[in-house]
């Protein structure tokens, strides 16, 4: 009696063991990939992937200042922020815009309200704003905008955030009536010029108790001026705000300043042009957070208003309140692709093994229903009860074995071959995830039985 064992398994042995040592290859590949993939994850995360470059301000102020603290923060944890020096916010953007190709700078320090060009991005916004300060050798005597009346006023380096916002300032229509005149120095050489008396006021934009700022005020003698309506200032300039500085902030014994004085605020922003990679901005991020306790939740909970677009490394970072596991474990992989798109990848991977589950499925299908259909085609010849062992018992039968019914299972016999070879060919496909191959064999196992059968059948009818 034949058995599904006469069927022809030699013509596919040859290349069913190139396909078994083919996945087994693959599964190798993925064991390897694997292993180096734990290899390179980063345990004990540092910055030493981190090496940019910030423009900051002049190298006395409080912008470079700021920036050398976080140069030797990085250092300390192996990382590398070169300061470099410039004459302020409008310098900064400028050049930091022009850096998009090439990338010479990656980051700068700016104030509020800067004119920015095309291609920037927010990284940050420091939580504590500058101060607007007026200084001079009779400051306290001023106390609004009307005691600046002919007055001459230094306003910082040309191109700087100083020089910037005070011509914002006195651009105003009634405060352009004062007739103020409006001149660039560097800071010292104006805060000089002020102590002696050659300006009647020096503007400097910089955090109140910044070192500059107890020198001239604490010691040297210059004072605050103070602006009652500096509110109606903040109103029609968006980007500032008012403040004061307190009475006896730079020395509680003698009371200076000897009372509040009201002062506009402005903040700082960290600003970027794109040549960062991830990594490098989410360190960053890091350093700042560290050197300023509020700035994630500053930056979290305050709109921004800026005007700039907010980096998306820097958007991830204060909605997850800090690095993601995968900026600080595999920061090499995020550099390549975010975070947040490689859960895309993994759906979309899931998505393609699903349809590819679904094609198998299909297939597998669709041999069931043609090895049925052919299996139903010998009821033309067979009672439809007629099972293959019955076939198997069946003699030669004259009103049966007529030269069209012995051509007619010929041709379902060549049939069931091509069906037989089409299931052996979709059992060796990638599509047939590992081990589902079996339903193949099933398949293939009942369609050699019943080619088995016929072909005995028709040796004894044509005997």
């Amino acid at each position: 009696m034949p058995t599904p064992l006469d069927r022809p398994l030699a013509s596919h042995a040859r290349h069913s063991t190139r396909m078994a040592l083919g996945r087994l290859g693959l599964v190798v590949l993925v064991v390897g990939a694997l292993a180096l993939l734990i290899s390179r994850i980063d345990f004990r995360h540092d910055m030493h992937r981190m090496h940019v470059r910030v423009l900051s301000g002049a190298p006395e102020g409080n912008y470079h200042a700021s920036v050398a603290r976080l140069a030797e923060a990085a250092a300390r944890r192996q990382g590398a922020i070169e300061n470099v020096a410039s004459a302020g916010s409008a310098e900064n953007v400028t050049r930091l815009a022009e850096a998009v190709h090439g990338c010479p700078v990656e980051f700068a320090l700016a104030q509020d309200g800067t004119t920015w060009p095309p291609g920037l991005q927010l990284i940050g916004r420091l939580a504590k704003p500058e101060s607007v300060l007026f200084l001079g050798r009779k400051g306290d005597a001023i106390q609004s905008f009307a005691d600046l009346r002919d007055q001459r006023i230094g306003i910082g380096p040309a191109g700087s955030g100083t020089d910037l916002v005070a011509r914002q300032i006195f651009a105003l229509p009634e405060l352009a009536r004062l007739g103020v005149t409006l001149q660039n120095h560097a800071i010292e050489e104006q805060l000089g010029m002020a102590s002696r008396g050659e300006l009647d006021l020096a503007v400097v934009v910089i955090d109140a108790d910044a070192p500059l700022i107890e020198e001239w005020v604490g010691r040297r003698g210059l004072q605050i001026a103070s602006f009652a309506t500096a509110h109606a200032v903040a109103r029609r300039l968006p980007h500032i705000k008012t403040g004061t500085v307190g009475a006896g902030n730079y020395d509680a014994v003698q009371g200076v300043p000897s009372t509040d004085r009201t002062v506009m605020k402005i903040e700082t922003l960290l600003v970027g042009n794109g040549c960062a990679g991830r990594v490098a901005t989410v360190d960053l991020l890091t350093l700042v957070s560290s050197e300023h306790p509020d700035f994630l939740r500053h930056n979290k909970d305050t709109p921004n208003t800026t005007g700039l677009p907010l980096a998306p490394s820097a958007a991830d970072y204060f909605t997850n309140g800090g690095p993601q596991m995968a900026d600080e474990f595999v920061p090499w992989l995020v550099d390549v692709m975010p975070p947040a798109n490689w859960a895309y990848v993994v759906m979309a991977v899931s998505l393609l093994f699903n349809a590819m589950g679904a094609g198998h499925r299909f297939r597998l299908w669709r041999i069931d229903a043609a090895r049925v259909k052919l299996e139903g085609d010998l009821g033309r010849f067979f009672p439809p009860s007629t099972t293959l062992g019955d076939i198997q018992r069946t003699g030669p039968d004259k009103a049966r074995t007529t030269q069209e019914t012995l051509e007619a299972i010929d041709q379902l016999i060549r049939g069931l071959e091509e069906l037989a070879a089409r299931s052996r060919r979709y059992s060796l496909s990638m599509l047939v995830p590992m081990g589902q191959e079996m339903a193949y064999r099933y398949q293939e196992g009942v369609i050699y039985e019943t080619i088995a059968v016929l072909r005995e059948f028709l040796g004894r009818c044509r005997g």
